[in-house]
């Protein structure tokens, strides 16, 4: 076979390994797909509410809204997946992250099942590591200060959350069948710095 011939098939062997490893459209192997991971963190969301979110050095993250909870909504819906969050959280913060919403433009913890990302609530049992009036937690694990990781499963009625490796929510709810992710900031700082959704 001539040289050129050679180059040629190893070029489309590698171009075609190379698409296997990436997945359709850009998204990671394993059927992953990014929805945020550096400067392009808000192209797959659309904003409700006034909180201020911005990309700062490859982060989506915000401070402080003109008016009540601002939320980040995911412009496809998912029904069964998994769910990989990197965040992190000040002491202060109350946050979530909202899965099956039923409205988009009215998210809220009793439309939606939120795993919650909130140290100083009141009534700890649901709050971080919680599914907010779904499913509780003890003891509270305490996320601020530090980077997180949330591995979110969601499969038919069955709902289980990880936080940092520990299982904090196992449960069995079938309110709510499909719909949007939505990221929700409500006080202090929340920042997520990776979002991967792959769908089961």
């Amino acid at each position: 076979m001539a040289r050129s011939s050679v180059a040629v098939l190893g070029l489309v062997a590698g171009l075609a390994l190379a698409g296997c490893a990436q997945g359709p459209m850009g998204q990671p192997g394993g059927g992953w797909i990014t929805l945020i991971d550096g400067p392009s963190g808000l192209d797959n969301w659309n904003r409700y509410g006034t909180a201020n979110w911005r990309v700062v050095d490859g982060v989506v993250q915000a401070d402080k809204s003109e008016k009540g909870s601002g939320f980040l909504v995911s412009k496809a819906d998912y029904k069964d997946f998994q769910l990989r969050v990197e965040f992190w959280a000040s002491d202060d913060a109350n946050s979530g992250i909202y899965m099956r919403c039923q409205d988009r433009a009215k998210i809220t913890d009793k439309s939606c099942y939120e795993a919650n990302i909130f140290d100083q609530r009141t009534d700890p049992k649901y709050g971080t590591g919680a599914i907010v009036h779904i499913a509780a937690v003890s003891p509270m694990p305490k996320a601020g200060g530090k980077w997180n990781v949330y591995d979110i499963t969601v499969k038919g009625p069955r709902l289980t959350l990880v936080l940092n490796g520990v299982k904090t929510a196992d449960v069995e709810h079938g309110e709510f069948a499909n719909g949007p992710i939505a990221l929700q900031w409500a006080r202090g700082v929340i920042k997520f710095r990776k979002v991967e959704i792959r769908p089961l």
